[in-house]
This record gives structure tokens, C-alpha cells and sequence, in this order.
């Protein structure tokens, strides 16, 4: 796995690439919590375009950056899930919890548009 950041206005983007797991999870979090909680991020956006598959530990640190980004007063975003990824959010029913957008564009826009249809 590798994670990398780069700004967008104010917004800081999480480029994510391969699965996110136990294994590589606590990577996943130090990143997302050194963002909003040592440089105090507006915005944190995390690209899952290349992330095909995440488990429980790996939803456990986003779940975790979203509270600590509600806990800061910044905002917590994803954007390009896979099927996969989408999938185990949504058995989870945390699909609805977290902001989810289809693309890096609608995603720095912010909540126009809202792409976590019920299903």
C-alpha cells in the first residue's frame, strides 16, 4: 500500500493505493489523524480510486478520521470507491454516515452533490 497527500485548496487529499487491512491499517490512520489533529486540516479527502478492497480494521480507521475530523470542526470526505469498498460500507449501513462522492471534483465541491444513493 501507498499513501501519499496533496492540497487543493484547502481541502488536503489522501491518495490511497491498494488494500486497505489490518495489515496496513494503522498506516492508514496515523496519516488521517496527523492531518486533522497536528495540522489541523479543513478538509480531508480520501481517494479510494485505487483501494480495491477494505476490511473491518481499514473501515475502523476511516470511521475513526471521521469522528476526530467532527471532533476538530473540519470535514471528512471519500471519493472513487470500488464496487468492493462500496459494498462493505453499505452492509454496514456507515454508507450513509460518511460523506461519498463518485469523483475528486464533486468531492472538493463539497455536499452539492452527494452520491451514497439508499439502496
Amino acid at each position: 500500500m501507498d499513501i501519499s497527500t496533496r492540497q487543493s485548496g484547502t481541502a488536503t487529499i489522501v491518495d490511497i493505493v491498494g488494500d486497505i487491512t489490518l495489515y496496513n491499517s494503522p498506516q492508514v490512520r496515523k496519516v488521517l489523524l496527523d492531518l486533522l489533529k497536528d495540522k489541523k486540516s479543513p478538509r480531508v479527502i480520501v481517494n479510494l480510486e485505487k483501494v480495491r478492497y477494505i476490511d473491518s480494521a481499514g473501515v475502523a480507521s476511516l470511521v475513526e478520521g471521521l469522528k476526530v475530523s467532527r471532533d476538530m470542526k473540519s470535514t471528512f470526505a471519500m471519493f472513487g470507491l470500488s464496487r468492493t469498498a462500496r459494498e462493505v460500507l453499505e452492509l454496514t449501513r456507515l454508507i450513509k454516515v460518511f460523506e461519498v462522492y463518485d469523483n475528486e471534483a464533486d468531492a472538493l465541491r463539497g455536499g452539492s452533490t452527494n452520491v451514497a444513493p439508499a439502496r
